[in-house]
């Protein structure tokens, strides 16, 4: 039985794996992956593989048909985002799946704070032109003390967010059309977009879906407050890039702190690389050892009972 792994994280730490693969006679196929694999790529592969763990690849019905027509039995999505598989395909083909939900609420939410501090302060900035011995800047940033935040996505890494950002003083609008109040997190729900043009920060946790493509968009860059700072750790096409660069551009937009973008890897040439107060990631926001090593168990685990290996 052959397994592919092609999920970044847990290809970074795969040699701690490779036992629990190896203790059930399950041979374990781990390619050299940056971010995603191709469609072609996958398509000359997985007629040869068992099961698969997903990372940000395209999963769609093209490849799992192709993996279906060979040898492939089941799939596993590691983490939580699912835009990129195409479940009812896999349900058609007869192939059993899954994600690992409600994961990585607070890895995700400790980089959205760290986000916000850093725009909120421009440390990020300080530290380029110090490293750069271009000067020794002291710009000055803002006090997140008092300040409104609009948090767009009120599932598990919204709820840990918002936690983290009441806990510095904030107070704190919550968007989200399934919103549900969770005790101990003392927040503002909303209806999308009402009310941003309080906000000096929204920072967006959702998913993407159809519902929250292109939730940032020139309407709404029309009604936020001049100076906002835009964080976002969801998904990159939550934000449309263009109303994003129109907003830094003209200076509505102070700044933002993009872990994801609408194409990834940031290409050389895209235009958001010109501003410098921006902090930008390589969708990065769940990657540490400790949920890495949690959710990989997590996923094997799921992938073996659906391969029937005990």
């Amino acid at each position: 039985m052959r397994i592919l792994v092609t999920c970044p994280p847990m290809l970074g730490m795969i040699d701690e794996f490779r036992p629990v693969f190896a203790a059930k006679n399950v041979e374990l196929e781990a390619p050299d992956v940056v971010q995603t694999m191709t469609e072609d790529a996958l398509c000359d592969i997985l007629p040869d593989m068992d099961g698969w763990i997903i990372g940000d690849d395209p999963a769609s019905s093209r490849v799992l048909e192709a993996g279906a027509a060979g040898k492939l039995k089941a799939i596993v999505k590691w983490g939580v985002g699912v835009d990129n598989v195409d479940f009812e395909a896999a349900k058609r083909l007869g192939l059993p799946s899954t994600n690992t939900p409600g994961v990585f609420g607070n890895e995700v939410a400790d980089v959205a704070m760290n986000y916000v501090g850093g725009l909120a302060r421009q440390t990020f900035l300080i530290d380029r032109e110090i490293r750069a011995n271009n000067a020794w800047p002291k710009p000055r940033g803002i006090s997140l003390v008092g300040r409104k935040a609009g948090v767009i996505g009120f599932g598990d890494i919204g709820r840990q967010t918002a936690r983290r950002l009441i806990a510095s003083g904030m107070e704190i609008y919550a968007y989200d059309p399934a919103y549900t109040q969770v005790d101990g997190i003392d927040v503002t729900p909303k209806p999308w977009f009402e009310g941003v043009e309080d906000c000096d920060f929204l920072v967006f946790t959702a998913p993407l879906n159809p519902g929250t493509h292109h939730m940032f968009n020139e309407d709404v860059l029309a009604a936020v407050k001049p100076g906002v700072r835009i964080v976002n750790v969801g998904r990159g096409p939550v934000v449309k890039e263009a109303a994003l660069l129109e907003g830094l551009e003209s200076g509505k937009v102070h700044s933002a702190a993009l872990d994801v973008f609408e194409e990834e890897p940031l290409a050389a040439d895209n235009p958001l690389r010109q501003y410098e107060r921006c902090i930008f990631g390589s969708h990065n926001g769940s990657n540490t050892e400790d949920a890495v090593r949690r959710v990989s168990h997590q996923a094997i685990g799921y992938l073996f009972d659906f391969l029937g290996v005990k």
